[in-house]
């Protein structure tokens, strides 16, 4: 995980780590089927946008991602675009799931946190997101 990545006019490693909360932090992710339905779809539509998933897990009422992209990736428009899309495919597919905990149009917080991952803490990171199953229980 410490190679550096090149294109034709940069050198880079730009690796971050995002949580995004579900709105009024309802416990939504408590069903495997739910869960494994997210990660999923993050995997596909991050594969759209050239971003690498290094990793990501579910805490009760968010999801950690760590992830590496390019220069060019506009790291707002990903987050949103992943938001709002996750939304309605969870809305739909899990609907009997979810109309207890969540109501109208909305799914996740409309915030999130974003921080660069330097090369030195990265494994604590990894060990974070791998260890949000196990703060569950």
């Amino acid at each position: 995980m410490k190679e550096l990545n090149k294109t034709s006019n940069a050198v880079y490693k730009l690796n971050y780590h995002i949580v995004i909360v579900v709105k009024y932090r309802r416990k939504v992710f408590t069903n495997d089927k739910i869960i494994s339905a997210l990660k999923c779809f993050i995997e596909d539509m991050s594969k759209k946008y050239d971003v690498t998933i290094i990793n990501q897990e579910c805490g009760d009422d968010h999801i950690h991602l760590l992830i590496q992209t390019k220069p060019s990736t506009d790291l707002c428009k990903y987050i949103n675009i992943l938001k709002g899309h996750s939304s309605r495919m969870l809305r739909k597919d899990f609907k009997d799931e979810l109309s207890d905990k969540l109501w109208g149009d909305s799914f996740w917080s409309p915030s999130y946190f974003i921080s660069t991952v330097g090369n030195t803490s990265i494994d604590t990171i990894y060990q974070y997101i791998d260890n949000q199953r196990n703060q569950m229980q």
